[in-house]
């Protein structure tokens, strides 16, 4: 049996109007890194290495930022028009290049990994024209709900404007992590219309029509709740900031680095550190900084890349330098 063709298209046109900012939203930092970042290395380290980028405002802003990667296929939407519209343009893209298709939102940097992968396993193991990734939440305001039949079978994704009293009491929620088989993809797509308030073109409605047609689409709840937040606001970037900040802390504790103080610390993601070093309280580690192993650093320590401490070396507080 061939190995299943599966690429990625990310969704990154938008402006992100509420960050009130000239900037692309996808190029604003978390830890660091544009959280684009984070979607392209979760897509890659997910066994995909094959992703388009949907661009649009500013959009050379944001191709250069990413202008030392070859294997992006850069996409233009333009005006847009929605998340179906966004696939819809790279349907030149993706025929005969493609057998399935993820469809995944440049603003989500809580992406992991190990969730692409479960999705693509199930949707491939079900034999699914499409499947999604959900998030079972405390409180799902805002969301839209994840509609099943008795039996647990996916039947629709309802908006919560349009959901009944009943439905709002859903706590399992559109995390807007998708797959589809390209074929029942491309042909829905041809039949999403732009009936809504916003005259846009949704990808939700490309779910509807294939349960509609009898195909079959599947839901699977493998979204950790703390992942769901994506980035509208400037509160949002700093919740979102503080998150993988504790990623980072939890990654290099675990890998033998002594990171004395947690609360007190921010490790740049770009950062690299060896075992058995100490962080001390109150160290900024800015950049592609290289610490080596059994070192010292801090306290009140800031060390901006590309610096690099060698194995064994010490860090002194205040600016004092490398000893």
């Amino acid at each position: 049996m061939e190995t299943p063709r599966i690429g990625a298209v990310i969704l990154a046109a938008g402006k992100g109007t509420r960050l009130q900012s000239e900037r692309p939203k996808v190029l604003h930092e978390v830890c660091g890194r544009p959280m684009l970042a984070y979607v392209i290395e979760a897509c890659r380290a997910a066994g995909v290495a094959d992703c388009l980028v949907v661009v649009g405002y500013r959009k050379d802003l944001v191709i250069d930022a990413f202008a030392d990667d070859p294997l992006i296929t850069w996409v233009e939407q333009n005006p847009q028009l929605g998340t179906g519209h966004a696939v819809m343009v790279c349907r030149p893209h993706i025929i005969g290049r493609f057998d399935h298709l993820l469809v995944l939102c440049g603003d989500g940097p809580l992406i992991r990994a190990q969730t692409i992968r479960q999705l693509i396993d199930r949707h491939l193991e079900d034999g699914a024209a499409a499947t999604l990734a959900t998030a079972v939440l405390e409180d799902p305001t805002g969301y839209g709900r994840i509609w099943r039949d008795e039996q647990g079978n996916l039947r629709g994704i309802v908006e919560e404007v349009d959901a009944t009293p009943q439905q709002r009491q859903i706590r399992e929620v559109n995390a807007s992590y998708y797959c589809f088989r390209l074929p029942e993809l491309l042909s829905a797509l041809d039949r999403v219309r732009p009936d809504n308030k916003k005259r846009e073109y949704y990808i939700t409605d490309v779910v509807a029509i294939l349960i509609g047609d009898g195909k079959r689409a599947s839901a699977l709840s493998a979204v950790p709740p703390e992942d769901v937040f994506s980035i509208n606001t400037r509160q949002d970037l700093a919740r979102v900031n503080g998150l993988v900040r504790e990623r980072i802390l939890e990654q290099w504790m675990s890998a033998g680095v002594t990171i004395v103080d947690p609360a007190s610390t921010w490790i740049d993601a770009r950062a690299g550190i060896g075992a058995d070093t100490v962080v001390y309280p109150y160290v900024y580690l800015h950049g592609p900084v290289r610490i080596g192993r059994d070192c010292r650093v801090g306290p009140f320590a800031y060390v901006s890349g590309p610096a690099v401490v060698p194995d064994g070396g010490v860090v002194l507080p205040f600016g004092g330098g490398v000893a």
